[in-house]
């Protein structure tokens, strides 16, 4: 018993006989406990105050304060720790025993104690301490984990914020007139940042390039991503721009699409090394005659909004960027009328599901654009925001994004 003390060390005695005391002490004294001694309930409380007992053996009837009573208030005045109650009882009534149970107290010791029955009784409570003690200390060494996990994810929370702000700030333009065409963008991240990029740079003064980029997974590694691939199309610096090159008059002039995407490829293999890999929809558009020549690798279809209000569906699927490393890109062209709009967009709008799990689809969006057909810019898209999240509700399981380009002309070609 001497090596289970870990458990037990201290171990009140409270009885109105000096001679129980006495002969209960002597026995746990040799079995290498501390032992207070009190003779009456509330001599036990003040010492308890002063020294928590880790165990207590009362008499059950003592002038004064019963033994029940002392256990229901021990219990009350010590707050931290368990203290293991044995009761002493010449009772053997199962009511009186129960009355006991239902009073606070952990055991029974029935007199006149045996040490054989008094080792046991011990032994059993030193089993309980333990497992309360054991997990008393596991409940402080998982709150103090979870404070401290609650500390890290505050601050990722509060980066995380600030790298919304940042990742937003790579489409800092949402909106330009081209005076003959207008393009307006979609961004909306499913979390704090997201996997999604849209843009446009100019090429020359008669063409833009447009692009919708996906890239796989979520948060921080794609957002990561994003940021790159962003510097890699960027209009602020044709220079490092991989879609445009420099001429020989000294200007620069557009990849064709599919020699971009290929490109990119090459670049995800070779330079970013990334088990990541992204979609593409790209288009170089002739601001002029309306003429678009494309590149769809991976990416949604993209959709024409005809001035009549009919959606065209156009393109040639191809693989995702990053995925296959001698892949090839097939372009493909497109006439814009007067009116007509080109709407670039994420599988996050086509792949939208509702509560039953079905999916938008590229019907019901089409239905919706010619629904919304009526309105433009900025504002076509927020109805369409609208529109998808009554399909959807008001969480979307991924990033939302768009390229909305609509071409005015000249009147000479609508005829």
């Amino acid at each position: 018993m001497a090596g289970a003390a870990a458990a037990v060390r201290r171990v009140m005695v409270v009885d109105d006989s000096r001679m129980q005391r006495r002969i209960l002490s002597s026995q746990l004294a040799r079995s290498g406990y501390e032992v207070l001694e009190a003779g009456s309930a509330e001599e036990a409380l003040d010492l308890s105050a002063a020294a928590a007992p880790d165990l207590v053996i009362s008499d059950w009837m003592m002038p004064g304060m019963t033994g029940i009573e002392f256990c229901q208030a021990l219990r009350d005045r010590l707050q931290s720790g368990y203290t293991y109650f044995i009761l002493l009882t010449s009772k053997t009534e199962s009511a009186e025993i129960a009355r006991g149970l239902e009073g606070g107290a952990d055991d029974f010791l029935t007199k006149p104690v045996s040490g054989d029955e008094l080792r046991a009784r011990i032994a059993a409570g030193e089993r309980i301490l333990r497992m309360e003690r054991e997990l008393t200390e596991k409940n402080r060494l998982l709150s103090s984990t979870l404070e401290e996990l609650q500390a890290i994810y505050d601050s990722v929370d509060r980066d995380l914020v600030e790298a919304r702000k940042l990742q937003q700030s790579l489409v800092r333009e949402r909106h330009r007139d081209f005076g003959n065409a207008e393009v307006s963008l979609l961004l909306r991240p499913s979390g704090h940042v997201g996997g999604d990029l849209v843009g446009f740079f100019p090429i020359n003064a008669r063409r833009v390039g447009l692009f919708s980029i996906d890239v796989s997974g979520h948060g921080i590694t794609s957002a990561l991503m994003t940021a790159r691939l962003a510097g890699y199309l960027s209009g602020n610096s044709p220079e490092q721009n991989v879609a445009l090159v420099l001429t020989e008059f000294g200007i620069y002039d557009a990849r064709d699409p599919a020699d971009l995407a290929a490109q990119l490829n090459r670049l995800v293999f070779r330079e970013l090394q990334t088990e990541n890999y992204f979609t593409l929809a790209y288009a170089d558009v002739d601001l002029v005659t309306g003429r678009v020549v494309m590149v769809q690798a991976g990416h949604p279809y993209p959709a024409i909004l005809r001035a009549d209000g009919r959606v065209e569906y156009i393109g040639r699927g191809g693989l995702p960027i990053g995925l296959v490393e001698e892949a090839g890109y097939e372009p493909f062209e497109a006439q814009l009328l007067a009116g007509d709009r080109l709407f670039l967009m994420s599988d996050g709008i086509t792949e939208a599901e509702n509560q039953a799990g079905v999916q938008l689809g590229e019907d019901e969006l089409a239905r919706l654009m010619t629904l919304r057909s009526g309105v433009s810019g900025a504002a076509f898209l927020d109805a369409l925001m609208q529109d998808l999240a009554g399909f959807a509700g008001a969480e979307f399981g991924d990033d939302i994004s768009g390229v909305f380009f609509e071409f005015h002309g000249a009147k000479a070609n609508r005829d």
